[in-house]
């Protein structure tokens, strides 16, 4: 992790390098299909979306014990976000319908960012990261 200066901009930009921001989703893509079938079930994914911790870590539920969902609740959120990404319905997702939705998640990062920049911390490995590196590559 480190901590960096972005905007909205450096978002947009870097998916608009269709390039490489689909580079670096096919990339993603390619580590998160385990059987290597071209598309990504539910068990492929599931890793990835409980990695985010979506309540845990956004809405402070860590430290309310009282406030924690269930596990019901939990795999009701992660399918859902699953379901996102399933856009056809087929409970299967292949890299057109991952790439889509990649787009959406980080065009929507990027109008919550704004223009004006701001300091976050961002994680190695992450989209933010290559959008921050691809910004620095050019600036260099």
């Amino acid at each position: 992790m480190s901590v960096e200066i972005l905007d909205g901009g450096t978002v947009r930009s870097f998916v608009d390098d269709e390039g490489a921001f689909n580079a670096s989703v096919d990339g993603r893509f390619a580590a998160l299909d385990a059987d290597r079938d071209g598309l990504l079930s539910y068990a492929d994914m599931a890793g990835e979306l409980m990695s985010l911790r979506v309540l845990e870590r956004r809405f402070g539920v860590d430290s309310d014990e009282a406030a924690r969902p269930g596990a019901d609740e939990l795999a009701a959120l992660y399918r859902g976000l699953f379901a996102r990404f399933d856009r056809d319905g087929d409970g299967k997702v292949g890299l057109h319908e991952f790439r889509a939705e990649m787009k959406e998640v980080m065009l929507a990062v990027a109008n919550g960012l704004g223009f004006l920049p701001v300091q976050m911390v961002v994680e190695e490995g992450s989209f933010l990261r290559m959008a921050v590196d691809r910004e620095l590559a050019k600036a260099a």
